[in-house]
């Protein structure tokens, strides 16, 4: 499709090239993207935001935070409400994931991402084009999967917030399973509890359905910012499409430069900051 080569000048117009010349374009988007579009998991905003915390537990970062041993569920609920407000329903659809949007909007496309921000939704893409692989903070489960229904969290997460007193909610609001009394979790893959329900899996239907109908067509896979954390989600499938396929030319933008799997230069590969690419 395109030659493939690696260096690291590229601009926007080399993107909308690549854009324009494709029949059809999947996304592989990670956190690295969030970052670029202003997501804060660290830095002054968090410290700021977070301040109380941040003096009682010591952590650094709100990933850091996500594993730290709570020693109740009130404080694990009171961080996590925190967190989740912060992230999922406090920050607005980023520019740059509106820019990405409007880059793709003509063309046939679909978005899998480790990202679960909520971001991709927000900024209007159609949901049916989008495989959240590792969940949304938007919801609760079962900590246990007894059953596969998902929680819509935002007044509970609301109200914890409100009602945090030196970093704990009142009791009477840490979540249980209604059906079987076990702690209620995030949504979001941590163990082997992690639901994946029917609608998770219309949404990895979709995604194989695209992925078998773009095969003979001249597919452009765009990888940004997506690093090592669960690289069997994206990068190595990614890597292998591009290897495997010949109509297929992928993309990897992270300004950190982290190497590709495959040793025979199957990516063009762009250091640079994804928001200076996109906007």
């Amino acid at each position: 499709m395109f030659l493939k080569m690696w260096t690291t000048k590229y601009t926007k117009q080399d993107l909308l090239r690549w854009i324009n010349e494709a029949d059809r374009i999947i996304v592989g988007a990670g956190s690295g993207l969030s970052a670029a579009a202003g997501v804060a998991y660290s830095g002054p905003e968090f410290e700021k935001e977070f301040a109380d915390f941040i003096a009682r537990y010591g952590f650094t970062d709100l990933y850091s935070s996500s594993f730290y041993p709570y020693p109740t569920p009130e404080e694990f609920w009171a961080c996590w409400a925190k967190h989740i407000d912060y992230i999922r329903y406090k920050q607005d659809a980023k520019p740059l994931y509106k820019a990405l949007r409007d880059l793709l909007i003509d063309k046939p496309h679909f978005v899998i991402t480790t990202n679960v921000d909520g971001q991709f939704r927000k900024a209007g893409f159609n949901p049916a084009k989008l495989f959240e692989v590792q969940g949304d903070y938007a919801y609760m489960q079962c900590s246990k999967a007894c059953h596969d229904k998902l929680y819509y969290n935002e007044n509970l997460v609301k109200e914890m917030v409100a009602k945090t007193k030196k970093c704990r909610i009142p009791s009477e609001l840490v979540p249980v399973c209604p059906v079987c009394g076990e702690p209620m979790a995030v949504h979001v893959r941590t163990d082997e509890y992690f639901i994946q329900n029917e609608e998770w899996d219309k949404a990895y239907q979709a995604y194989a359905s695209f992925l078998d109908g773009s095969q003979g067509k001249n597919t452009l896979l765009i990888e940004l910012g997506v690093g090592f954390n669960t690289p069997s989600i994206i990068r190595f499938p990614f890597d292998a499409m591009a290897k495997n396929n010949r109509n297929f030319t992928l993309v990897r933008v992270n300004k950190n430069d982290e190497g590709a799997f495959f040793e025979n230069h199957c990516a063009i590969k762009v250091k640079e900051d994804i928001a200076r690419l996109i906007l």
